[in-house]
């Protein structure tokens, strides 16, 4: 998933952005709240990690705007506040889960997982869609009982199809998905990435709609 960081600690966010990599995640990091409602005017992420504690505007503050400009995307909390109050401020303003500072990357993992499922309409640990087994927990994709070996990239790209299944989605949103502002792509990336799909999912799996974008059904 491609995920909007929001943290103004160097050493914390540029270790998450790492870490977070390493797990199959795109992420693009702010060390400012004010930048965050601009940003998302152009550009598509899967959740937001938030911290409340920023340099120019309080965490929560930009919370409130995100959800006044009526923006649904799901937002976790990242805090060292854990005062009972903060917590049921962020989560009566809109958040959709809160985390203490310090925690484990594990569970940040999993919290992530479970907030995208949810917005997505899956409940299961494993995505189960046209005979294919997703794991997000583990990365990997089984049919019929057997993996099915997929580079980094074409994981997130199933992936990103998966959970927003039914719903066409354009190029660029699926480039932003997999090299977010850092990685620049060649122009002809996703269709190569799309081709290598479909020779190990199935070609009827991801539909092509011309001049639109790409779509797996439900």
């Amino acid at each position: 998933m491609r995920i909007l960081l929001v943290e103004d600690d160097f050493m914390l966010g540029e270790s998450m952005v790492v870490s977070l990599g390493r797990h199959g995640h795109t992420v693009d990091w702010l060390q400012l709240g004010s930048p965050v409602e601009v940003t998302l005017k152009t550009e598509i992420f899967s959740v937001i990690i938030l911290d409340l504690t920023l340099p120019d505007v309080d965490g929560l503050e930009v919370l409130r705007r995100v959800r006044k400009a009526g923006y649904k995307i799901p937002i976790l909390i990242l805090t060292a506040r854990d005062d009972i109050d903060d917590r049921v401020k962020g989560l009566d303003g809109g958040a959709d889960d809160y985390l203490v500072k310090p925690f484990a990357l594990q569970e940040l993992l999993a919290r992530l997982r479970v907030i995208v499922r949810r917005e997505s309409g899956y409940v299961e640990s494993d995505i189960k869609l046209h005979g294919l087994i997703i794991s997000l927990a583990k990365n990997t994709v089984e049919h019929d009982g057997k993996l099915i070996k997929l580079t980094n990239n074409e994981f997130k790209l199933l992936t990103t199809l998966v959970i927003k299944s039914g719903r066409v989605l354009s190029k660029e949103h699926l480039q932003q998905a997999l090299y977010g502002w850092d990685d620049m792509a060649s122009d002809n990336a996703i269709e190569v990435h799309i081709y290598n799909l479909r020779k190990k999912v199935g070609n009827q799996l991801i539909k092509n709609i011309r001049g639109v974008g790409y779509i797996i059904e439900k």
